[in-house]
């Protein structure tokens, strides 16, 4: 399949639809995932227009794992989670729902199950708030 340019991501990207934005470079886009499994669960979503690993620019790839550490270390530090996971997608069987190449990152609290993913949109506020401190953690 191919990339779709009409993807909830892409339209992010281009300033079409709003997001709770953590940070933002020529590489990527951070924002917080508004139905999340976990408190402070944030995505990571490469600016290169790829619909997921599998048809990812090397180059792309290379630009963006560093960005997905560097942001793991802030959530963790922000919400002071006991853990972080870190996820990515690849096609509908494999639970990809965006089709626009995109890394998870989900704070694990020891005690506290994570909940599946689109379980119910999260409060605004306190993701704004979240957005806030995650980024003075960067």
């Amino acid at each position: 399949m191919s990339y779709d340019p009409s993807n909830i991501f892409a339209k992010i990207l281009r300033g079409e639809i709003p997001a709770h934005k953590v940070y933002e470079d020529d590489v990527a886009l951070v924002m917080m995932d508004i139905f999340p499994q976990s408190r402070g669960h944030v995505l990571v979503v490469p600016k290169t227009a790829s619909r997921n690993l599998l048809d990812a620019d090397p180059a792309a790839l290379s630009a963006a794992i560093p960005l997905v550490q560097k942001v793991a270390k802030a959530v963790k530090q922000a919400t002071r989670a006991d853990g972080i996971r870190v996820a990515q997608f690849n096609e509908a069987p494999a639970g990809q729902t965006v089709f626009h190449l995109h890394f998870h990152i989900i704070p694990v609290y020891e005690g506290v199950e994570i909940v599946a993913h689109g379980g119910g949109k999260a409060d605004d506020a306190e993701l704004a708030a979240l957005a806030k401190d995650i980024a003075a953690a960067l």
